[in-house]
């Protein structure tokens, strides 16, 4: 029943999230070994929703929506949010105005600082798009409006009863600790650092480009364990392309994409940005083309958010403005 027989690895991750995140449950002298595991194996539940909002991972409605309830319980939040906040939203715009993910929000600098807290600041403002998405899925579309409220259900109700299960076996304090370690923690560095990728994947890039609007990772080691997602400037130009065919499709654009908006290494890259940079500023990175707040057209830009999202009535993949 699987679109693409590469989601077979997906499915294996899926399975993993569990197994390793109650085994926690069972033994907590295994937290220190388990709980980083836990925690890459979150942030691949916040990769696999990403592509599974862009292109379904099952052929059955119903399984497709069931999947994104799982994902749900260990990403750490009801997965419906990648709609209107990146697929409808983030693709819109591309880190121009109108992005609630703008990376230039309130300082065009790139450092350290503004690396760590964009995710809050992200978080905050994409706030706006996922209330104007429900909205008009209760005004417009009651089914949709139906399976986010489900969404929420299953997402609150089954950690409660995962909380009250850690408590009846290791008491309240111990209970409590047990699933901060396999749930609470893994979702909170989940959470952060999908947002921190998207923030490293456009700052300074030129979102008014063909190809350069998005910075790519190309190693293979961090696109095997993120199911291709470093690959993101042709993840842009064809979002619903199946995350295992996007190593061929980047091979096509690879040649036309300025060489520093193609690292090799995700590790080195940051060791750049972040441990040279500030002794030495030539590791740092500049702006590739046109920066997203000078628009060939000239005139100020409007950063708050307009509510455009078309998501009840025409599907999940916007394409670039």
């Amino acid at each position: 029943m699987l679109r693409y027989s590469a989601d077979i690895r997906t499915l294996l991750w899926c399975l993993a999230m569990p197994v390793v995140a109650l085994t926690m449950f069972w033994d907590p002298g295994l937290i220190p070994y388990l709980c980083p595991l836990a925690c890459y194996l979150a942030l691949s539940a916040g990769v696999i929703a990403h592509n599974h909002n862009h292109c379904p991972t099952f052929r059955n409605r119903k399984m497709n929506e069931a999947m994104g309830m799982w994902l749900s319980l260990f990403y750490g939040y009801p997965t419906f949010v990648w709609i209107p906040t990146h697929n409808l939203n983030h693709h819109k715009f591309v880190n121009k105005a109108g992005d609630a993910t703008i990376t230039w929000r309130y300082s065009k600098k790139h450092n350290f600082l503004v690396a760590f807290f964009f995710p809050f600041v992200s978080t905050y403002w994409q706030q706006e798009p996922t209330k104007a998405f429900i909205d008009k899925a209760r005004a417009r579309n009651p089914a949709l409006f139906r399976q986010i409220v489900l969404q929420y259900v299953v997402w609150g109700g089954t950690h409660a009863a995962l909380v009250a299960l850690a408590i009846y076996l290791h008491g309240i304090g111990g209970g409590l600790r047990v699933w901060a370690f396999a749930f609470l923690i893994p979702a909170f560095f989940s959470l952060w650092t999908i947002m921190f990728f998207n923030y490293i994947q456009h700052v300074h890039a030129d979102p008014w480009s063909e190809h350069d609007h998005s910075r790519s990772f190309t190693g293979r080691l961090i696109n095997f364990f993120l199911f291709n997602n470093g690959l993101h400037a042709v993840h842009h130009e064809t979002p619903g392309l199946h995350w295992s065919l996007l190593p061929q499709a980047h091979a096509k654009i690879a040649a036309s994409i300025d060489p520093r908006l193609k690292p090799v290494s995700f590790f080195g890259w940051c060791f750049r940005s972040y441990v040279l940079a500030p002794l030495f500023p030539r590791f740092g990175t500049t702006q590739v083309g046109r920066a997203p707040y000078d628009p060939p057209q000239g005139g100020a830009v409007d950063v708050s958010f307009g509510d455009e999202l078309q998501a009840v009535d025409s599907g999940v993949n916007v394409a670039r403005v």
